[in-house]
């Protein structure tokens, strides 16, 4: 019960840093400006973002709504039933659904989302400009992705032990096998 409620705060807590972020860019910035945080490096940049991640897919706003409420509801019931024990996976699933609802809301209410957060240092290599909810989902996608080559890790070294347990256990019958030969020969 505790690990739920802890859940659905942090969730919250995810959605509402997005949110309080998007309506202070809104009321300090006009649609297109820039303001140089770290000169050359990062500045907040105040646009609307009509397609999905990155802008990319603005004449799919539809499917892309769709597909996202089924993922959120889809990590929502996998958190409440399943209740997973990893602290990592729970961070990821947490991450990625509270950066999923506050784009959501966006959506919803506005029609697009909110981006701001402009790293330019690399204007070649890295052209795209997100927020908040945009970071939880990308950085819950990467815990989730570590999670998973852990537990895949954790996993195979498990059959390697139970191989070793019986290759040992093996060897220990050989063994009592041959003794009790040669102490029946001794005999």
């Amino acid at each position: 019960m505790v690990s739920a409620i802890i859940t659905v705060l942090l969730i919250i807590a995810s959605v509402v840093l997005d949110q309080v972020s998007k309506l202070l860019v809104v009321a300090n910035m006009e649609l297109g400006q820039s303001i140089d945080v770290i000169p050359g490096i990062f500045r907040f940049t105040y646009i609307h973002n009509e397609g999905a991640a990155f802008g990319s897919m603005a004449d799919s706003r539809w499917i892309f709504m769709i597909l996202s409420s089924v993922a959120i509801i889809a990590i929502l019931v996998y958190m409440f039933w399943k209740k997973p024990q990893s602290k990592l996976l729970r961070a990821a699933l947490i991450l990625v659904a509270g950066g999923g609802i506050g784009n959501m809301i966006d959506r919803i209410f506005l029609g697009y989302v909110i981006d701001f957060l402009d790293f330019c240092a690399f204007p070649n290599l890295w052209m795209w400009i997100f927020n908040v909810a945009d970071a939880c989902v990308c950085i819950g996608a990467g815990l989730l992705a570590l999670w998973m080559i852990l537990d895949i890790i954790k996993d195979e070294k498990a059959k390697k032990a139970a191989v070793n347990a019986l290759t040992d256990k093996g060897n220990t019958d050989v063994t009592d096998a041959d003794e009790n030969e040669n102490g029946d020969e001794n005999a």
